[in-house]
């Protein structure tokens, strides 16, 4: 499994799945925080995207299960420009890129092949 996706937002779920299968990556979308968690540990995705805006979202709880994974996927995390506090608390969770939403949207065409292989982390620009 090359990515994971924590949504319930059909819009973008739908767009990182699709981004990913025109560039022939696998890629999964989770409802729950738990079967990200379940899923992330049977399959061993180079990368987690999370959905700040997922109702729920414990981020601090979740970065640090899946930092406890044998081979700890890369996180990137994507909410919306006004909510600051979850962006900040996404950062000092220990995502390893956090953009706004916007941000991912423009970014996601060109940088998820980036973010699904280990060999090319940390991204340019950080």
């Amino acid at each position: 499994m090359d990515v994971l996706v924590l949504s319930d937002d059909l819009i973008f779920s739908s767009r990182v799945t699709g981004t990913a299968e025109a560039i022939r990556l696998s890629a999964k979308v989770c409802r729950t925080a738990d079967e990200l968690i379940e899923h992330a540990s049977q399959e061993r995705p180079n990368c987690v995207i999370l959905d700040l805006a997922h109702p729920g979202l414990a981020v601090v709880d979740l970065v640090s299960r899946l930092r406890t994974l044998e081979l700890a996927p890369r996180i990137v995390a994507y909410g919306p420009h006004v909510d600051s506090a979850m962006l900040k608390a996404a950062r000092q969770a220990g995502c390893d890129l956090v953009l706004t939403r916007s941000q991912f949207v423009e970014r996601l065409p060109h940088e998820l092949s980036a973010w699904a292989r280990r060999s090319s982390w940390p991204p340019d620009g950080r």
